[in-house]
């Protein structure tokens, strides 16, 4: 399938790993131009840098969406670096995990930050541009959280269904002008943060790491855990030209773990 996405420029923040950087070598793959942004600067430097070999090209800026302006100015230095933004792929960091009994105003605010208003911050950043070239794709990478709240993470459930909200209205209003905007939902995929919250799910049950694995793996019906190519593969097909009747979709990405339809 030719995606269409050959010389496209792809901005991808937070992929100095995990989905995100699974995501920006997929587009690299295709031949896109990607700017790989992340709060460490060498590490978004030397991630850019292992692309020199695939079809397309990358490039590293540093970028902490905790600081005011910071999204806006991602924009502009990747627009400098490639030009105009053809396809923006939404991405953050989780928030810590816990319960919604524990979560404080304080931790809801810093939450919705970076799950919501920057990203918010973002798209307005490069949506006017999509527009008048009549063509953009907006892809989120958001959680199954969004349709089935998951235990212990409720600052991510509230922050990632609020950008849900906005992303579904945004899709409605922009799609006459060529503009797409999906969520992509990943389920238990194997990266540093999945690890994470099962170290924590162990250390708090008492359970090894491995036998929580393998009672989160016994509930899903592909009985394992995906991979971030096999979560990046969705991504770049959202964002590609033959996805172009495709908007204000949530595509889960999970092996089956969510059981609604």
């Amino acid at each position: 399938m030719d995606t269409g996405l050959t010389g496209r420029t792809v901005l991808i923040p937070g992929s100095t790993s995990g989905l995100g950087l699974a995501s920006a070598r997929a587009f690299a793959a295709e031949g896109a131009h990607v700017v790989i942004a992340g709060r460490r600067a060498a590490l978004a430097t030397a991630e850019a840098e292992a692309l020199a070999s695939s079809p397309g090209s990358a490039v590293g800026l540093e970028c902490d969406l905790t600081v005011t302006g910071a999204a806006e100015r991602l924009v502009e230095q990747a627009t400098h670096a490639y030009g105009p933004i053809d396809v923006l792929v939404l991405n953050s960091g989780g928030p810590p995990a816990g319960s919604a009994v524990d979560a404080t105003p304080e931790a809801v605010e810093s939450a919705m930050l970076t799950l919501l208003q920057q990203q918010i911050r973002l798209v307005r950043a490069v949506l006017p541009g999509m527009q008048q070239r009549a063509w953009g794709r907006i892809v989120a990478i958001g959680s199954s959280g969004i349709q089935q709240p998951l235990d212990n993470l409720a600052l991510s459930n509230t922050g990632r269904a609020a950008l849900a909200g906005y992303l579904k209205t945004l899709a409605g209003e922009v799609a006459s002008s060529g503009v797409t905007v999906n969520m992509v939902l990943p389920g238990r995929i194997d990266t540093d943060r999945v690890a994470a919250l099962d170290q924590t799910r162990a250390d708090k049950t008492g359970a090894s790491t491995s036998e929580v694995r393998r009672t989160a793996e016994a509930g899903i019906p592909v009985g394992r855990y995906g991979t971030p190519e096999e979560f990046a593969a969705a991504v770049v097909f959202l964002a590609s030209a033959p996805a172009s009747y495709i908007t204000g979709e949530q595509l889960r990405v999970d092996g089956g773990l969510v059981r609604s339809f």
